[in-house]
């Protein structure tokens, strides 16, 4: 955010700013020449266009008050010993570097102009006044001390008005930032769901295909059973796919339930009746089971692991163990070997999104993930908070 400074809040005049400013300073060195014009001409001629090329210059001079207010200010206030027609400018200067509301200046500012409108009413021939020298300088301090403060009024309302500004569009790039992080995550989680669920779904029809395929001499009846659960499978991952565009479109279906770790053994037990060899071991302690949350990211990473075995470690041997307490938190190891050289089978390719996605959900849980790799076995191991 921009700082509340005169050159921030102090905004440039447009025409019509400069004109009723310009007509004001006229007014009021009509108002003050008048009470010696008369006699400056009658009597003293040499004062009167002194009074008038001064106060002409000053008009000139005045336009300069925002590039320099301290020395145009204090210019203008000298003419006040020999101008009367150079009181609009001096007024309008001693407000406008009373808007930067830096007392120093003003105070000074202001005593040079009391010395000097007092000084003139002494020594200028032209003037005369029944009223007592007390009086006259009684109201040219108040006259000053006004002018000074409405010029500091006029300082913080501007520099008011424009912090308001600037706090509502601070305020309005942050929501708009705030949106834009908003839809970037919904759109992580999307993608995150989509490539969790259906991975493991096209990877189950993927395997099952490419059996086929190599394995030439299947009864038909076999083969039927395959083509079916592919079909299934297929299915599967279509209800998925359609439940996910049914989110993005918003257009009233339901959310199916999300999985948690009850679901889990149901979730090896489909990989294990897809051909896969599981080893699958919970140890949680009994009582209060984890949250939903931590439930389901068990799952999604469980179910992340299958499916890269599947894909990439085909027919190899796959351990699962869960661990975990309320006071130690989850702990989460699948192992699988590394397949050496190839079986003859195609294998599913793969951009590398899976260990990036489960590595956000573990991340997102609060918890940590960690992966290794040796000659032959590839480890995936994350911990979890309980809740």
């Amino acid at each position: 955010m921009l700082q509340a400074v005169p050159e921030n809040y102090n905004q440039p005049l447009t025409r019509w700013g400069h004109s009723w400013r310009t007509f004001l300073c006229l007014v009021i060195s009509g108002v003050a020449w008048a009470s010696v014009v008369a006699r400056q001409w009658e009597d003293f001629q040499a004062w009167f266009w002194l009074d008038l090329g001064v106060g002409l210059a000053s008009f000139v001079l005045v336009s300069f008050r925002r590039r320099w207010p301290v020395p145009v200010a204090a210019i203008l206030s000298l003419t006040g010993l020999v101008s009367m027609t150079a009181a609009g400018p001096a007024t309008l200067a001693v407000v406008s570097l009373a808007t930067r509301r830096k007392l120093p200046s003003i105070i000074l500012v202001s005593l040079l102009s009391i010395v000097c409108g007092q000084a003139y009413t002494h020594y200028q021939p032209a003037y005369s006044s029944e009223d007592p020298a007390w009086l006259s300088f009684a109201f040219l301090l108040l006259m000053t001390i006004a002018v000074a403060v409405f010029g500091m009024y006029i300082g913080s309302r501007r520099e008011l008005v424009w912090t308001l500004r600037e706090r509502a569009h601070q305020a309005e790039s942050e929501q708009e930032l705030r949106v834009s992080q908003a839809r970037s995550g919904e759109r992580e989680r999307i993608a995150r769901e989509m490539h969790d669920v259906l991975a493991h779904r096209i990877s189950l029809v993927t395997m099952h295909a490419g059996a086929l395929a190599y394995r030439t001499d299947l009864p038909p009846e076999q083969i039927r059973e395959t083509a079916k659960l592919i079909q299934e499978k297929a299915h599967e991952a279509l209800t998925d796919l359609r439940q996910v565009l049914g989110v993005l479109r918003d257009d009233g279906i339901g959310d199916r339930p999300q999985p948690t770790l009850c679901d889990l053994p149901a979730l090896i037990e489909e990989a294990a009746g897809s051909g896969m060899r599981i080893d699958f071991a919970s140890e949680i302690e009994d009582g209060t089971p984890p949250s939903d949350q931590i439930g389901r990211t068990i799952y999604r990473i469980v179910q992340e692991a299958l499916t890269n075995a599947r894909k990439h470690a085909v027919g190899s041997h796959v351990t699962v163990r869960i661990v975990g307490d309320e006071e130690s938190g989850v702990t989460v190891t699948i192992r699988n070997g590394i397949r050496v050289g190839s079986l003859g089978m195609p294998t599913t390719p793969g951009a590398g999104l899976g260990l990036v996605g489960v590595r956000e959900r573990a991340a997102l849980a609060g918890g940590t993930l960690e992966v290794s790799r040796t000659a032959d076995t590839f480890t995936l191991r994350c911990w979890l908070p309980w809740t």
